[in-house]
């Protein structure tokens, strides 16, 4: 696919995975390191400018992907909207739309979801589009907050949750395309979060909206589909990938 890349986030520490000289990324999941299934995904979709996003125990990254992508280093943790920030210094001019990937879930999506949430965004004309999926526990993950009449409000990280809206099953799993434009225009004006300090890229979605700008929702209901942050969860995963196969 031409003038579209994708960045995979890859940088985090995992400390629940108890990991502490490998990033969670390279755990294996099926017999193939996570991040490994997300690049042969890619591959499939044929995309083939592939930004990943490194920085806690960055060289078993690395060591895993050789010169299959390229690498952006995130030496601060400061959130995905900054690791972003740092992809976007490894663009190429002529790319208008990114997919925007997170290393350690990925691998449980299945080529058509990808392709419809790409499809949607490029048909509309959206400056933003993203993945809503439906979990029986969505403890840990930002919610899709709706009006009545089922229109997207925002997105609210759990952290900052209220005790009604961490009821909302619908969740975002943080897989998104976004223009390029877009991205230059609001990255800069997202605030630091006031319980994490850390920035968000789901602000933009508050901020597009705010904006007028064209946001697009992929509701892809309920899939095979696992966040992984224990060895517990990488086991519900591994569960999920072969079941789903």
């Amino acid at each position: 696919m031409k003038k579209i890349a994708a960045i995979i986030l890859a940088a985090g520490k995992g400390k629940r995975m108890k990991a502490l000289k490998r990033n969670k990324v390279v755990f294996k999941l099926a017999n193939k390191h996570m991040i490994v299934h997300t690049v042969d995904l890619l591959d499939k979709l044929k995309i083939e400018i592939k930004i990943v996003v490194v920085g806690f125990a960055k060289k078993s990254v690395m060591d895993v992907l050789k010169d299959r992508v390229v690498y952006a280093i995130q030496k601060k943790r400061l959130g995905t909207a900054h690791a972003v920030m740092r992809a976007l210094e490894k663009l190429p001019k002529n790319v208008n739309n990114v997919l925007v990937l997170q290393g350690d879930d990925s691998a449980l999506y299945k080529e058509e979801t990808i392709v419809k949430l790409i499809d949607l965004h490029l048909l509309s004309k959206a400056a933003f589009t993203f993945l809503t999926i439906e979990v029986g526990n969505p403890a840990g993950l930002g919610r899709i907050l709706r009006d009545k009449s089922d229109k997207l409000m925002s997105v609210i990280e759990e952290k900052d949750a209220t005790e009604e809206e961490k009821k909302i099953k619908e969740i975002n799993p943080a897989c998104y395309m976004i223009s390029v434009g877009f991205l230059n225009k609001y990255l800069k004006k997202i605030k630091k979060s006031k319980v994490t300090s850390e920035y968000y890229l789901t602000n933009l979605i508050d901020i597009a909206i705010k904006n007028n700008e064209k946001i697009e929702a992929v509701k892809a209901g309920k899939i095979s589909w696992r966040g992984i942050n224990t060895p517990e969860e990488l086991k519900e995963a591994e569960r999920l990938f072969l079941q789903a196969k």
